[in-house]
């Protein structure tokens, strides 16, 4: 009996891997991908909605079938000011405007990648939710930022593909290897 090949892949990715892009451009087919400084805490997720289908055929075991899928983004954000002026984050003030709006004014177009250059990036079209986390004289201003897809989450192409923020040799001087 020979004993199993462990797996080449032996490093833990890193949760603060992800960025997130928002589009500061006035029309989609020019956009002006803006970084969302700040992020503390960074969960996509995608949610099936599964039906049931089962038939005789399945000689009484119950069968599934997913018709729709909903994501969103939940997010928790330092919220960022400029030292002199006290003008917060323009990306940030974006998501606020958007969170307090109606119609078209209330969506956003995000993007989020890994930036070391990992083969995963979504970008899609969401609508904003602003929650001013509070908190006493010794806390710092976090907000919960929750994006919630309208309509698809497309995948792209890695903006930073190829020329990673990261190299291999610098993911492993931190020594999390």
């Amino acid at each position: 009996m020979s004993t199993p090949t462990p797996p080449a892949e032996t490093v833990t990715a890193l949760a603060r891997r992800y960025r997130l892009e928002l589009d500061m451009g006035t029309a989609p087919e020019t956009p002006v991908w803006t970084l969302v400084p700040g992020v503390t805490e960074f969960t996509p997720k995608i949610d099936p909605t599964q039906q049931e289908v089962t038939t005789y055929d399945a000689e009484g075991w119950s069968e599934q079938a997913v018709t729709m899928l909903a994501w969103s983004i939940e997010t928790t954000i330092a919220h960022r000011a400029h030292p002199t002026t006290g003008v917060f984050n323009a990306a940030q003030e974006a998501l606020r405007k958007a969170a307090r709006s109606f119609g078209a004014a209330s969506y956003v177009r995000v993007r989020y990648y890994d930036r070391t250059g990992a083969a995963d990036a979504q970008e899609g079209t969401a609508l904003v939710t602003w929650e001013p986390d509070g908190g006493g004289p010794d806390a710092v201003d976090t907000i919960k930022v929750t994006l919630t897809g309208s309509g698809p989450l497309t995948e792209i192409a890695n903006p930073v593909a190829g020329a990673g923020l990261l190299s291999v040799e610098t993911k492993t001087l931190g020594g999390d290897a």
